[in-house]
C-alpha cells in the first residue's frame, strides 16, 4: 500500500512537472507570438479627431505606412478628456490592432485601458502629449519640454521688450504637455534675472475649441487692461486668438506667441504681431509610425540608449523614461515663415 502511494505521488509530481513545463512553453510561445512578423495596423487616438495638428500627424503616419507597409486607423472622441479616450482604446483593443499611438488628454484618464491593451499584446506609445509611463513603452515628443516652454517665454520677451504683463491661454486644465511647459515658464520667471520685469497674470483655458479660445482672448484683454502679450501653446488656440484680437483692434498692442501651424497665422507673423514656435508636424507622425512598427515587431524594446531607424528621418535614440525627441523647434518669423508647409 505504501509503495503504491509513493508511486502515485511520484506520478502526480511528474505530471505536475510536465504541466509546469507545458505552461512555461506556452508562456514562451505567447511571448514569441507577441512579436509581429511584419507591419501591423496602428491605431491613432488623438485628443480630438478634427484638430488639424492631429490630422497632420495622421497624414505623416500614412506617408510612412505607404513606404514600409501596415495600415493607419484613426479614431477620436469629440471631447478632449482622458475619460473620453477610454472607449476608443477599448475599440482599438476589440479591433486587435498591433499598436496604439495616443496623444493623451491627461496622464491617467485612459491609463487603465492602455494597460489592458498592453496585456492583450498591443504595443502602446504616446505622441505629442504623454500618458502615464507605465501605460506605454515610448513617448514620441516633438521637442524637449523645457526647450519649448523656454522658447515660448523668450519669444514673448522679445515681442514685449522684456517688460510688462502677459497671460497664458492653454488648452485644458489636464493637458500634460502644456502643463509641463507652463511649469517651466513659471520656474524661469522666478529665477531668471533677464525676465524680472515680466509678470504672468493668469492662465486661462480654451478647451481645445476655436470659439472658446477666441472668447477667452477677448476676455483676457478686457480683464487686464495693461496686458502686453498672450502665450497660446495650442495649435487651435493661437490662430483663433489672433483672429479675434485682430477683429477687436487689440492685436499689435497685445502680442501673441505660442504653438500653431505656421500657415494658419502667416499673415499675423508677417505683420510682426505674432511669433510661433514650430516644427515639421508631418515628420512627427512619420516618426511615431516607425517607432510603433519597430516595437510591434520586436526590433526595439524601448530601453534607454537604444537606437532605431526612421527611414529618411534618420536614426533616433531612446532617452530616459522612454522619450524620443523629433528635434529642436524653431521660432517662426517673417524671414522663415514660408519654409513651413503646415
Amino acid at each position: 500500500m505504501k509503495c503504491r502511494r509513493l508511486i502515485a505521488l511520484a506520478v502526480t509530481m511528474a505530471m505536475g512537472a510536465a504541466v509546469s513545463g507545458c505552461a512555461a512553453d506556452a508562456g514562451t510561445t505567447k511571448a514569441k507570438a507577441a512579436c509581429a512578423t511584419g507591419p501591423v495596423t496602428v491605431g491613432y487616438l488623438p485628443k480630438l479627431g478634427t484638430d488639424p495638428y492631429m490630422t497632420t500627424i495622421r497624414d505623416g503616419a500614412n506617408d510612412a505606412a505607404n513606404l514600409i507597409g501596415g495600415e493607419v486607423f484613426y479614431t477620436a472622441p469629440s471631447e478632449a478628456t482622458g475619460a473620453a479616450q477610454i472607449a476608443y482604446v477599448n475599440q482599438l483593443i476589440a479591433q486587435k490592432v498591433g499598436a496604439i499611438v495616443i496623444s493623451g488628454s491627461d496622464l491617467n484618464g485612459a491609463a487603465a485601458a492602455l494597460k489592458k491593451a498592453r496585456q492583450a499584446g498591443i504595443t502602446v506609445i504616446s505622441v505629442d502629449s504623454d500618458v502615464a509611463s507605465d501605460a506605454r513603452s515610448l513617448f514620441i515628443n516633438q521637442a524637449k519640454s523645457d526647450e519649448l516652454g523656454s522658447k515660448m517665454l523668450d519669444s514673448m520677451a522679445e515681442l514685449i521688450g522684456g517688460k510688462g504683463e502677459f497671460a497664458v491661454l492653454s488648452s485644458t486644465e489636464t493637458a500634460v504637455n502644456q502643463n509641463a511647459w507652463i511649469k517651466d515658464m513659471k520656474a524661469r520667471l522666478a529665477s531668471d534675472p533677464k525676465l524680472k520685469d515680466m509678470k504672468l497674470v493668469t492662465v486661462a483655458y480654451g478647451q481645445e475649441k476655436a470659439d472658446v479660445n477666441a472668447q477667452k482672448a477677448k476676455s483676457l484683454v478686457q480683464a487686464y487692461p495693461n496686458l502686453k502679450g498672450i502665450i497660446v501653446p495650442a495649435g487651435i488656440g493661437l490662430p483663433a486668438a489672433a483672429e479675434a484680437l485682430s477683429q477687436t483692434g487689440d492685436l499689435g498692442r497685445v502680442k501673441l506667441t505660442g504653438l500653431a501651424p505656421a500657415t494658419f497665422i502667416k499673415k499675423y507673423v508677417h505683420s510682426g504681431d505674432v511669433q510661433d514656435i514650430w516644427w515639421n508636424v508631418r515628420d512627427l507622425g512619420r516618426l511615431s509610425y516607425y517607432a510603433a512598427q519597430a516595437l510591434a515587431q520586436c526590433k526595439l524594446d524601448a530601453k534607454p540608449g537604444q537606437k532605431f531607424s526612421a527611414g529618411d528621418l534618420g536614426t533616433f535614440t531612446v532617452g530616459a523614461n522612454g522619450e524620443v525627441i523629433l528635434g529642436p523647434a524653431v521660432v517662426v518669423t517673417p524671414e522663415n515663415v514660408e519654409d513651413f508647409a503646415f
